[in-house]
């Protein structure tokens, strides 16, 4: 039984000490025009972790609350943010992955299957819940599961959804301890190649850039990844933008934040409990 503080039917969720409206269409307010998300109606930044309540603590700390929590099929919690989700499950191996939650699971890795995009079929305790794995060419990994009663995507603003004159604007950001949350950052091989692959799984390439080195953005309403043809680093990256993010990095070190990697006077990468990064950088760097 998945158990929260807030019943799976109400509208408000009490999300970093602020009511915020979870959107029941899971399709925020943006400026792009988007079909609806091909691979589900909710997703979220699945990672594994060794100590679940000491990961819970961790992300508490970067402003994020918890939403549910329950022990089958395995122990996992689910927090937020308010804009973004990340179901924290327990497992001593670290993993990584974008997981999204859909009504229709053998449609969408019908259409998947015949656009070319294996699907490999995940064990589960439970026939009701079905799990799939998609690999990209760089070994990531992008997870289908059956949609579970209660999981909403968050209504907050991301750097999609944030007007642009916003950006400037840290009293406007739905994360006040963290920024926007900007993209999950994924070091690619080839950049044209993978724009390619993430199309067919519904993305839209929103922008495309050949310096420092080349990269883009791309969404399907609900994810941002970002794409990036680098070596700079090796792992994906989730990561968020402030314009005021020297002054969320004192506050965050004040409060106990040791474990990170400066990059510049204004810019860290955070070492998660989970063996995984983060990035809180200042916008503009």
């Amino acid at each position: 039984m998945v158990k929260t503080a807030h019943s799976p039917s109400e509208n408000i969720k009490q999300v970093a000490g602020k009511s915020i409206e979870i959107n029941q269409q899971n399709t925020p307010p943006i400026m792009f025009n988007f079909p609806k998300p091909k691979l589900g109606d909710v997703t979220a930044i699945t990672i594994t972790s060794a100590d679940l309540e000491k990961s819970l603590q961790f992300y508490q700390q970067l402003g994020f609350s918890e939403l549910y929590r329950a022990d089958f099929p395995f122990p996992w919690i689910q927090v937020s943010d308010g804009a973004l989700l990340i179901m924290l499950r327990q497992d001593k191996n670290p993993y990584i992955a974008i997981t999204y939650y859909t009504n229709d699971i053998e449609n969408v890795v019908a259409e998947l299957k015949e656009s070319g995009i294996p699907c490999k079929s995940l064990p589960t305790p439970d026939k009701m819940i079905q799990r799939f794995l998609i690999t990209t060419d760089e070994g990531h990994n992008i997870t289908l599961v059956t949609y579970v009663e209660g999981f909403a995507q968050p209504s907050g603003t991301t750097m999609l959804t944030m007007k642009p004159q916003d950006f400037s604007n840290p009293g406007k950001y739905t994360n006040q301890t963290c920024g926007m949350f900007g993209e999950y950052a994924l070091p690619v091989l080839n950049l044209s190649n993978s724009i390619a692959f993430w199309e067919k799984l519904g993305y839209k390439t929103l922008s495309k850039k050949s310096s420092p080195y080349p990269w883009a953005i791309l969404s399907d309403c609900i994810g941002i990844v970002g794409l990036h043809q680098t070596d700079n680093f090796s792992v994906p990256t989730i990561t968020f933008f402030a314009a005021d993010m020297k002054d969320k990095i004192d506050n965050l070190k004040l409060k106990g934040l040791t474990d990170y990697t400066e990059k510049g006077d204004s810019s860290i990468v955070l070492n998660t409990p989970e063996k995984q990064n983060i990035n809180l950088f200042k916008l503009g760097m």
